[in-house]
């Protein structure tokens, strides 16, 4: 049976402590299947010695190919960086941290190669802390919206996919990139398979709850008008409110001569309505502002360097 080649795709941050064993397990796992494969390192604008890491690891192993970019873009930019960069017929992605394990990749092919267009490595037992995967179950309930399928609460970092998929985001050039949603314009075939999940050895995280948070609210209005939605809603809702207010109050006018006592109580609606005005502003103005860097046609990715550009 043919066996696919694959391109191994990896964005790295402040890595040089992690890459040469990452880079070696890879190959450990990867050459014995007897077809062609590549390891794409894309260095997302490291502070430490990962870019210097990286090219030695390339002068000794013809397989790694090495990708700088100009400066700091993002975990999902510097991938879309090397998926448009693979090969090969297959791309795999991970993390540079070695908590997805490199020998968990033919799990990930296995599952691929009974039809699924794209397929998710889903740890049995997530290595962080409860805020982190607090953050992390939000965010994949926000990623199930946007992308209209089941298997989005199973989205990681660890995946797979036929390189194929890339052509319905082949003229994406937005500033906000979030490699899962893009995946589900072209295809719906999504798949899953249990992998194992180490704990980190190195360093610490650099998803913090704040980096998730803004992560979603990118999601939300950069790939879905829910927000928009729910604006309509909450304004519909205070009009409703409001009118039953004003029917109250001249209903009792007309039967009774007086009108509702208590400037407290006035003074209360009106802050409800002000709040729920600039509420709706402040979601209309999220949009209006992406609507605004995709006119500056900002890059989402400018590369400096690259280690064995023409293969």
């Amino acid at each position: 049976m043919h066996a696919d080649t694959v391109s191994v795709v990896i964005p790295v941050f402040n890595s040089a402590a992690t890459l040469p064993e990452l880079v070696r397990r890879l190959e450990r796992v990867l050459a014995p299947r007897g077809a062609a494969f590549e390891i794409i390192p894309v260095n997302d604008g490291s502070r430490d010695r990962t870019w210097e890491v990286l090219r030695e690891l390339a002068a000794g192993e013809p397989a790694v190919r090495g990708i700088d970019l100009g400066r700091n873009f993002g975990q999902h930019n510097a991938l879309l960086c090397g998926i448009r960069a693979a090969r090969m017929e297959v791309i795999v992605t991970l993390d540079d941290d070695l908590q997805n394990p490199p020998e968990e990749i033919p799990r990930l092919l296995e599952k691929l190669a009974e039809g699924h267009d794209v397929v998710y490595g889903v740890p049995r037992r997530e290595q962080h802390g409860w805020w982190r995967d607090g953050a992390s179950i939000l965010t994949k309930r926000i990623l199930r919206h946007v992308m209209g399928v089941a298997t989005a609460r199973h989205v990681s970092a660890f995946r797979a996919f036929r390189t194929r998929q890339r052509d319905s985001f082949a003229e994406y050039r937005g500033p906000f990139v979030s490699i899962d949603v893009l995946l589900s314009w072209g295809t719906n075939q999504f798949a899953s398979v249990g992998v194992r999940h180490e704990p980190r050895r190195v360093g610490r995280s650099n998803y913090n709850l704040r980096k998730l948070m803004i992560h979603g609210l990118n999601l939300l209005t950069g790939f879905s008008t829910a927000p928009l939605h729910l604006a309509s809603l909450v304004g519909l809702c205070a009009a409703v409110f409001g009118f039953v207010v004003l029917v109250a109050v001249v209903g009792r006018y007309l039967i009774e001569g007086s009108s509702v006592p208590g400037f407290p109580f006035l003074a209360s609606i009106i802050a409800l309505f002000a709040g729920i005005q600039m509420f709706t502003l402040g979601i209309l103005g999220e949009y209006l502002a992406r609507i605004y860097y995709r006119m500056l046609d900002r890059p989402s990715y400018t590369i400096r360097h690259q280690v064995r550009e023409d293969g």
